[in-house]
C-alpha cells in the first residue's frame, strides 16, 4: 500500500458542515459496529497483527473514539493500551521498551490510547524530557516502526486535530460535569496555556515520523459524531478483510422445570427505579 505524505494540519481547522444528528450518526454507527464484528472474525482467522496509534491534543476526542469503535467487539481481540506514567525502573529502560510487550500477537488488534509519541509531544513541552532526548526519539522511530510493519504488523496512526475554541469548551465542560470531572487530569491544566509549544511539537513529530511506510493519518474533530464515524470508516478501508461464512444458527429446545428451586432466599437489591 503506498501512501503520499501529509501535510501537517492546520492549527485551527473549521468545517461548514452542520453537527451530525443523533438518528443519523445511531444509524451509521451501527452499520459500522457489524463491519467492525466482521474485521474483528476475519483477524483473529488469519492471524493478523494491528496496531492502532491515537494521539492529539487534551480534549481531541481519543477517548470517545476508541469507545466507539470497542464497544460492540470483544476486548480479547480488540485491546485498549492506556498506560500510566512511567516508574523509575522504566525510566531507565530502553524508551520503547515498556510499549513493546503490548504489540500484538496474532489475531489481535491493540489500540493504544496515546503511545510512545508522548515522547515527541507530553514530555518535550512541560519538560520531562530533555530536548536532545526528544530528538534522538524522533530519528529512531521511524527505523522501529519499519521493524513493527515489517515483522507483519499493520500500523495505523491517528492524530486528531482540534481547534483551540472547541478544545476549551471541551474541558470547561468537564469541569461542570460530575461524569466528566476524572477526564481533567492536573496534568491538562498545566498544558492548557502551551498550545503554541504543543503545536510545534506536533509539526516536529510529523516532519520526522510521517513516512511511506507508517504515515499520520490527519481526523478533523470539531464535530465528536462525524470524526468517530470517519476514523472507524478510516480503519475498515485500511485493514483488508473479508466476511467469514457463517452457518445459520439456531437455539435448541431447553427443558425447564425439571428441578425444583431452593429453599434458599434470594437477596434481591432494592428496586428504587
Amino acid at each position: 500500500m503506498s501512501h503520499k505524505k501529509s501535510k501537517s494540519a492546520p492549527s485551527d481547522p473549521t468545517t461548514d458542515k452542520e453537527p451530525l444528528g443523533n438518528k443519523a450518526y445511531e444509524k451509521e454507527l451501527r452499520r459500522l459496529h457489524v463491519e467492525l464484528v466482521k474485521l474483528q472474525q476475519w483477524v483473529v482467522h488469519k492471524g493478523l497483527k494491528v496496531c492502532i496509534v491515537f494521539e492529539g491534543r487534551d480534549g481531541a476526542g481519543k477517548g470517545g473514539t476508541i469507545k466507539a469503535i470497542t464497544e460492540r467487539v470483544s476486548p480479547r481481540v480488540f485491546r485498549v493500551i492506556a498506560l500510566p506514567a512511567p516508574t523509575e525502573r522504566e525510566k531507565s529502560q530502553l524508551y520503547f521498551q515498556r510499549y513493546i510487550p503490548h504489540l500484538p500477537a496474532a489475531g489481535e488488534i491493540v489500540i493504544f490510547d496515546r503511545s510512545w509519541y508522548n515522547r515527541a509531544g507530553v514530555e518535550r513541552v512541560m519538560g520531562f524530557c530533555s530536548p536532545e532526548a526528544s530528538d534522538k526519539f524522533l530519528a529512531g522511530t521511524p527505523l522501529v516502526e519499519r521493524a513493527m510493519v515489517d515483522s507483519g504488523i499493520i500500523l495505523l496512526k491517528y492524530w486528531l486535530e482540534v481547534s483551540p475554541a472547541e478544545q476549551e469548551r471541551r474541558l470547561r465542560d468537564r469541569i461542570d460535569d460530575g461524569r466528566k470531572i476524572w477526564k481533567l487530569s492536573p496534568m491538562d491544566i498545566k498544558s492548557f496555556d502551551r498550545w503554541d509549544e504543543y503545536t510545534q511539537a506536533r509539526d516536529a513529530m510529523f516532519a520526522a515520523t510521517d513516512t511511506a511506510w507508517a504515515p499520520w493519518f490527519v481526523a478533523r474533530s470539531e464535530d465528536k459524531k462525524r470524526v468517530r464515524l470517519n476514523i472507524i470508516s478510516h480503519l475498515l478501508a485500511h485493514v483488508p478483510y473479508e466476511a467469514l461464512p457463517s452457518a445459520p444458527i439456531k437455539l435448541p429446545q431447553r427443558k425447564i422445570g425439571k428441578i425444583k428451586p431452593a429453599d434458599h432466599p434470594f437477596r434481591y437489591i432494592p428496586e428504587l427505579f
